[in-house]
């Protein structure tokens, strides 16, 4: 079943709603939709239309039913909001798209909207600056959430700008829009999964009483997946299903398609109190719900549309969705699959950075491009058990192409790795025991000094974030600052999120917490023991190099004093970094001493697990200084 999840999670693309057999019309350019899209809009009377990078679900990635955005404007970034009018079309994305937008967007039609880290609601200042009274904007509220929809309102409304969520053009004007996936679900079992449905589901009842609610609506496809221990293949690199849930005081609905559900599991989930209903019925069973009900949802991961669903006289409650919080901290059952699993990825990677050295050191071999990684990593990733996929799309950017914080090389465009420079490579994967996202960094050829230095400042800034203690309860956000302070003392910084939460064997990118210095440090973003976050700070400078090292790390209990509970990091990546790329008098002893007990660490963790080329490797690149 590995091989098959693998193919369907890594590959997937949804069946298309036509069946016709004749030949593929030539795509239409982007100048053609718009025109469509602008001749939709004065049908229906529209001034605007809003288009963002989201689902019914609020997902980060998306199926190709919603990936709206990206057929429209040719921009293909994970984030950004597309808006037309009838004289204009713009794509509101941040800093670590940039680049990649302007090469997607160029000759479009379609104009970059610039806008720094997390100020992605920047669009609607932009709508309620150049839209005139009695005029009108549109945005699906199936795909707009509920706390967007709430400022979207309130910014519009003294203008006299009327907001019309009742109409998705893009049903109108992409006639070969996909399906929703077909793909089956199945169940995430023992030992991966250590806490049984039934337990989750009474635990989620426990939090929702305390918070006054019989009911509770979530639609977030990984909270959906965690509660229900159910995994799925309908978004790519990420094991989850399209459906919503209802979780009442006695059973539970999951709304999923039909036929996704095979009827063995179908007849567990009623022994365990859950009913399945069609996908379509998630709405009409939250209008049909009792006058006098009490109903719990989150208003960051609900819909304005589900929200207006919801029965006159219910009674709602919006709180953090209690399976966020719960599924963030990892029990140790968990943690010993996740540190199994991290051994089994740390040897796909020696294997993988033996056979890349040897590549690079032989001259007589074929020119390697970077498009080549992706395949090679991956497949000594599959070689290891409990692989199932990527985590998400393997970054291999060289020199300058480094410097593009979310670059993703093609055979069509990418650069040959040859002469002297850097080459940075994220990549992560999927396995039942746990997901792992890291980045490391190689030398290629001789790296300069100006580039020893940044990799070294970099190295640094791991380190002492790495090695940080801090009372429990810590806002997330505020720890930011300590991987960023050796960076800014070199005069650099770097425009992205210092780290992010990781699922088990889920989301690469979970919540609640979220070390960045553009997040709001709310009570929901407190570190708790048993967190996985990722630490990942780096300098990139356009044109030339990238610099990125990653490690995720779990939050430990550390101690306890007068001054309350501290909680330190135990880091749980497994991979030896690149001391060729050092300027080592940059480094205190105390970070020789960090990197040389994490290298010895690597060693005796992933020795048994490698052999030939890949344990020679690790013992070169694990040496101490």
């Amino acid at each position: 079943m590995e091989q098959i999840v693998h193919h369907a999670i890594s590959r997937h693309t949804s069946v298309p709603n036509s069946t016709m057999t004749s030949a593929p019309a030539a795509p239409a350019s982007t100048t053609d939709k718009l025109a469509r899209l602008r001749a939709a809009m004065a049908r229906e009377r529209i001034d605007a239309f809003v288009l963002p990078s989201s689902d019914p679900h609020l997902s980060e990635y998306l199926p190709a039913h919603w990936r709206g955005r990206a057929w429209i404007s040719g921009f293909t970034g994970s984030v950004g909001t597309f808006i037309a009018t009838a004289t204009f079309a713009g794509v509101w994305t941040d800093g670590r798209y940039w680049t990649q937008a302007e090469a997607e967007l160029a000759g479009s039609g379609v104009q970059l909207m610039k806008i720094p880290s997390g100020a992605s609601l920047l669009y609607i200042d932009w709508l309620a600056a150049n839209l005139a009274t009695g005029q009108t904007v549109a945005v699906d509220a199936r795909v707009l959430g509920l706390s967007s929809a709430r400022l979207l309102a309130e910014a519009l409304a003294p203008r006299g700008v009327a907001l019309r969520t009742d109409i998705d053009l893009l049903d109108q004007v992409w006639p070969e829009r996909p399906a929703l996936p077909p793909e089956p679900v199945f169940e995430h079992a023992a030992p991966y999964a250590v806490t049984s449905r039934a337990a989750k589901l009474d635990d989620t009842r426990a939090a929702m009483a305390a918070l006054g609610a019989q009911h509770h609506f979530i639609s977030t496809l990984d909270d959906i997946a965690w509660l229900f221990n159910l995994r799925g293949a309908d978004v790519s690199f990420n094991p989850v299903f399209v459906a919503h849930a209802l979780i009442g005081p006695g059973r539970s609905t999951l709304f999923v398609g039909a036929g996704k559900v095979g009827p063995d599991l179908a007849a567990r989930l009623r022994a365990d109190g859950v009913d399945l209903a069609p996908y379509a019925e998630a709405a009409p069973a939250l209008a049909a719900l009792a006058p006098g009900a009490t109903l719990l949802i989150d208003p960051r991961r609900v819909t304005a549309g589900m929200r207006a669903a919801v029965a006159a006289g219910v009674t709602v409650i919006e709180a953090v969705n209690p399976t966020t919080l719960a599924k963030s901290r990892k029990l140790e059952a968990e943690v010993r699959q996740v540190r199994a699993t991290m051994e089994q990825d740390g040897a796909a990677l020696c294997e993988f950075f033996a056979w890349l050295e040897g590549q690079l050191a032989d001259p007589a071999r074929a020119p390697l491009t970077e498009a080549a990684i992706d395949g090679h990593i991956t497949a000594a990733r599959a070689r290891r058990p409990g692989f199932v996929s990527p985590s998400f799309a393997t970054i291999a950017g060289f020199n300058a192409n480094g410097a593009i914080i979310h670059y993703r090389a093609s055979e069509a465009a990418c650069a040959r790795i040859e002469g002297d420079g850097l080459l940075l490579i994220d990549s992560g994967g999927q396995y039942l025991g746990g997901t792992t996202d890291i980045t490391r960094v190689v030398p290629v050829g001789t790296p300069s000094a100006a580039q020893r230095r940044d990799f070294t400042v970099v190295l640094a800034g791991v380190i002492a974030l790495s090695r940080a203690q801090f009372p429990r309860g810590t806002r997330s956000p505020m720890l930011d600052a300590i991987a960023r302070a050796p960076i800014w003392a070199a005069g650099a910084d770097y425009g992205h999120g210092t780290g992010h939460g990781v699922g088990y064997f889920l989301n690469v990118h979970e919540g609640p917490q979220s070390i960045s210095q553009s997040a709001a440090p709310e009570p929901h973003t407190a570190m708790e023991e048993g967190m996985i976050t990722s630490i990942e700070p780096g300098i990139y400078r356009p044109g030339q190099w990238g610099i990125r090292i990653e490690n995720l790390v779990l939050n430990r209990a550390a101690e306890s004093t007068p001054f309350g509970h501290f909680l330190r990091f135990e880091t749980l990546t497994l991979c030896p970094i690149d001391t060729r790329c050092l300027e080592r008098s940059l480094l205190r002893a105390d970070d020789i001493d960090w990197l040389n007990d994490y290298h010895a660490s690597v060693r005796a963790r992933l020795a048994p697990h490698v052999q030939g080329a890949a344990a020679a490797w690790l013992a070169q690149r694990t040496e101490a200084l």
